[in-house]
């Protein structure tokens, strides 16, 4: 199983960026895929979800309105796009094959940095 996750860097409050994951090794279709993270010192924190087939999202309220998440079955890929960024939306991001909702996992990639600040 492989999850890699890619995209994250240094922007500007108010800035944008697309993360995304490329998911191997697994039923990626069949999988609930989630988006969570993990600033500097505190713990992990749940995100954005995507069902299976992409028919339902979720999102943290931390983050409603400002980003999206999406998949394409196809390719077996995971994006988070992410709009009016914010100093605290810094930490490291992980994409995440399990619960629906949830930081629980069966799967989870390396992480990407995404830091923001002037």
């Amino acid at each position: 199983v492989q999850l890699v996750e890619s995209g994250g860097d240094l922007v500007l409050p108010g800035g944008s960026l697309r993360l995304s994951c490329a998911a191997s090794g697994f039923l990626f279709n069949n999988a609930n895929m989630n988006w969570v993270r993990q600033a500097p010192g505190k713990g992990l924190e749940w995100v954005s979800s995507i069902s299976a087939r992409g028919g339902s999202t979720a999102y943290s309220d931390s983050v409603k309105g400002r980003f999206t998440i999406s998949r394409d079955n196809a390719k077996n890929t995971l994006s988070l796009q992410m709009n009016s960024l914010e100093p605290d939306d810094t930490a490291v991001y992980y994409c995440a094959a399990g619960v629906f909702g949830s930081t629980r996992y069966n799967y989870r990639g390396q992480g990407t940095q995404v830091t923001v600040s002037s």
